[in-house]
């Protein structure tokens, strides 16, 4: 896929340390937005309770910006950051680009605020199978996705391919459309 350099896209970022909320300050201290798959949990510290920010897909965020800027955080934040990418015809290591559709769906059920979600690393191999579908009702009306059995209760699987997937909770056949 050619862009321009100016152009901004989302690419996905492996963090380690679990360092992402760092990164995520690093990164808008310049100005670039990113996203942080997360649920908010409440704790209790020395008889404290507040509610707190929690990943659910270890050492995963995304980041908004220029290919060039993507390409150079790898760099930038040696040792911390692995930026996804993909190897062309030639054997260059090029920027992975996540379509602004296709994470839009993610953010979209990742932010449902549903309890029954469960996630996935893009080592679960499970991306392609089943059929393709549109929640029609329901808080996740809109989603696109791929149906899959899930302790035993169907849901759509919405992934940024290459990456991560979450699954929605239990969504009835009357919710669904085949694409």
């Amino acid at each position: 896929m050619e862009t321009h350099d100016s152009e901004l896209h989302w690419y996905a970022l492996k963090v380690f340390f679990n360092k992402v909320f760092d990164v995520e300050k690093i990164l808008g201290d310049e100005g670039w937005e990113s996203y942080i798959p997360c649920t908010t949990v409440m704790v209790e510290r020395n008889g404290v309770r507040k509610q707190e920010r929690r990943t659910v897909i270890s050492s995963l965020m995304f980041a908004r910006a220029t290919k060039n800027y993507a390409a150079s955080l790898q760099a930038n934040l040696r040792g911390r950051v692995m930026l996804y990418t993909y190897t062309d015809g030639e054997g260059r290591k090029i920027p992975s680009i996540i379509s602004d559709r296709e994470m839009n769906m993610f953010r979209m059920v990742v932010s449902s605020g549903e309890d029954d979600l469960a996630f996935f690393a893009d080592d679960e191999r499970i991306f392609n199978v089943g059929e393709r579908v549109r929640v029609t009702g329901g808080p996740f009306e809109g989603v696109e996705g791929v149906v899959r059995r899930i302790k035993g209760k169907r849901r759509v699987l919405v992934a940024v391919t290459g990456v991560c997937a979450v699954a929605t909770s239990f969504i009835p056949a009357c919710f669904l459309q085949k694409l």
